[in-house]
C-alpha cells in the first residue's frame, strides 16, 4: 500500500514538473523578451525576423510575443487584430476594415499594394483627393492606384504624358503641375523662358526675335505666378502719352501690336501723334 502511494506521489510530481517546464517554454516563447531576430523566434522563423528588421517600421521594437500571443501551436501563434495597438479612436484612418487589405504583411507593414481603394486613401489623403474632386481632370477620372500601385510611389509624369518638348525631362513636369490638380498651372518666377516656350512656341520666337527691352525679361516676369495671366501695360509703363492720344486709340496694341512683337509707328503716325497733342 505505502509503495503504491508512494509510486501515485512520484506521477504526480512528473507530471506536475512537466506541465511547469511546458508552461514556462511556452511562456518564453510567446513573450519572446527580444526585438526579432533576437530571440528564440528567430531560430525557426529567420526569414519574419529579417522582413521585420529590414522593412518593419516601429514593429521593429515589439517583441514577437506582441502580436502573437500564446504558445506555438501547428504552426501558427494567436495573432492579436492590429487595433490592439493601434485603437480605432486616434485617427480616422485605423477606422478603416480589413487593415490586410492593403498591409498584407504585417511584418513589412509600410510596403502597401493596392488595387481601386480611394475610400482608403482619403482618410489619410483628404486634401489630395479634395484637389482631384474641385479641380477636374482626366485625373479625377482615376483610382488613386493607377498611379500609386505601391504605396508612397511617385511616378514619373511620362509614363502617361509625353513632354512638351524634346528638350524636357519628367523632373521639369513639376516645376508649373501638380498631379492632383494639373490643369491649374503655376510656376516660380525664375522659371525658365525656354520651359514656356514649349507650349508657347510663336510668342517665344516673336520675343527672342525682337529687338526692346521685352527680349530681356523671363516670361515669369510679365506672366507671374498665374498662367494665362495677361498684365496690364500701365503696370511698367504708366501713362507715357498725352491724353488726347490715350483717348483717341484706346489700347496699346491699337499701335504697338502685341507685347511680344512691338512695333514702331511709322512715320506718318508719330507726326498724327505731335498733331494731336499739340491741339491739347
Amino acid at each position: 500500500m505505502q509503495s503504491l502511494r508512494s509510486s501515485s506521489l512520484t506521477v504526480i510530481l512528473i507530471l506536475a514538473l512537466g506541465i511547469f517546464i511546458f508552461a514556462a517554454y511556452a511562456g518564453a516563447e510567446s513573450s519572446d523578451a527580444g526585438t526579432p531576430g533576437e530571440g528564440k523566434c528567430a531560430d525557426c522563423h529567420a526569414g519574419a525576423a529579417d522582413e521585420i528588421q529590414a522593412a518593419g517600421s516601429r514593429h521593429r521594437s515589439v517583441p514577437c510575443g506582441g502580436c502573437h500571443i500564446g504558445p506555438h501551436q501547428k504552426g501558427a501563434h494567436q495573432i492579436q487584430k492590429c487595433n490592439r495597438c493601434h485603437p480605432q479612436t486616434k485617427r480616422a484612418h485605423f477606422k478603416l476594415d480589413n487593415c490586410r487589405g492593403c498591409h498584407r504583411n504585417p511584418h513589412t507593414p509600410l510596403h502597401i499594394s493596392f488595387k481601386d481603394i480611394k475610400g482608403a486613401c482619403v482618410a489619410c489623403h483628404a486634401e489630395q483627393v479634395a484637389q482631384l474632386r474641385d479641380y477636374k481632370s482626366r485625373h479625377s477620372a482615376v483610382e488613386c492606384s493607377t498611379c500609386h500601385d505601391v504605396h508612397r510611389k511617385v511616378p514619373q509624369c511620362t509614363r502617361c504624358h509625353k513632354p512638351h518638348s524634346a528638350a524636357m525631362d519628367a523632373s521639369e513636369c513639376r516645376k508649373c503641375h501638380r498631379a492632383h490638380r494639373p490643369n491649374i498651372v503655376t510656376y516660380a518666377d525664375d522659371v525658365p523662358s525656354g520651359d514656356c516656350g514649349a507650349c508657347h512656341a510663336k510668342a517665344f520666337d516673336l520675343l527672342v526675335a525682337g529687338n526692346t527691352r521685352h527680349k530681356t525679361f523671363a516670361c515669369a516676369f510679365c506672366h507671374r505666378q498665374k498662367h494665362r495671366m495677361v498684365p496690364s501695360c500701365q503696370g511698367c509703363h504708366g501713362s507715357p502719352h498725352p491724353e488726347g492720344i490715350m483717348a483717341k486709340f484706346r489700347t496699346c496694341d491699337d499701335c504697338h501690336k502685341i507685347a511680344h512683337d512691338l512695333n514702331n509707328w511709322p512715320e506718318t503716325g508719330q507726326k498724327s501723334a505731335q498733331k494731336e497733342a499739340r491741339t491739347e
